[in-house]
């Protein structure tokens, strides 16, 4: 269920993968993303499951219509808003939500201040690269009294295979210029994990990248993770997730 899974003093965070869950065909199994032809109530399940996996309760977990942007939600109460909030970052210290981001190649990332215990999810593909939302969670978490800040870079289309027109990299290069990257077959990429490690480093943030420990590229990886590049609209989608504990 879980690629990656870490308790800090008193923070709870967790990467899924797409094993130990009730979707079938090209869903299978732990689908936690609905707009893609899936059984809604099956997605609700397998959300239900991971979150409870993660120690958490699943009425009060938070989800993001995410629209590539830059917008950060601050959570501050205990009942999730219905319908969930455009944005794509959350941030909170209220104990006990669990904030949840999906992605199925971009980059998801989980934020922590354990002794502040204040958290954070990002959602940051091609444009929120560009518009740096990583910064933007950076700076809604310090406002909220995080100093020490931590962050987790989970799994993700790397910068060896996420192929691009020439034209997109080099413009994208232009205003973060650590996504420039070649395939490995020599065609023009953008590595979209190594630009946001430079924009979470460059506001003062400790950076875990997960893929320097564990094999987390979404394309490669079809037995354990989803990718939308790799399966087009019927992909299913992973999840970050992070609580405070109550």
């Amino acid at each position: 269920m879980f690629a990656y899974q870490e308790s800090l003093e008193r923070v709870d965070l967790a990467f899924s993968d797409r094993h130990d869950g009730e979707s079938t065909g090209p869903w299978a199994s732990l689908n936690l993303g609905a707009s893609n032809g899936d059984d809604g109530e099956t997605v609700a399940r397998n959300l239900r499951a991971a979150v409870q996996a993660l120690g958490g309760d699943p009425e009060r977990a938070w989800l993001m219509r995410q629209v590539h942007g830059r917008d950060v939600h601050v959570v501050t109460g205990d009942d999730p808003a219905r319908p969930a909030p455009e944005a794509d970052a959350l941030v909170t210290s209220v104990p006990g939500a669990v904030l949840v981001v999906r992605v199925a190649d971009c980059v998801p990332v989980v934020l922590a201040d354990d002794r502040a215990a204040v958290v954070g999810v990002v959602h940051a593909g091609r444009k929120g690269v560009v518009l740096d939302v990583a910064t933007a969670a950076v700076e809604a978490m310090r406002a909220l009294g995080a100093g020490e800040i931590r962050a987790w870079v989970g799994p993700r289309a790397c910068g060896r295979c996420y192929e691009v027109p020439e034209t997109m990299r080099d413009d994208v290069a232009r205003q973060v210029a650590r996504t420039w990257s070649e395939t490995r077959w020599g065609t023009p990429a953008l590595d979209l994990p190594a630009g946001v490690a430079g924009q979470l480093q460059a506001a003062g943030v400790e950076v875990h990248d997960l893929a320097d420990d564990h094999a987390m590229c979404t394309i490669e990886g079809e037995k354990d993770y989803f990718s939308y590049r790799r399966q087009g609209e019927r992909s299913g989608r992973l999840a970050g997730l992070v609580r405070v504990r109550g």
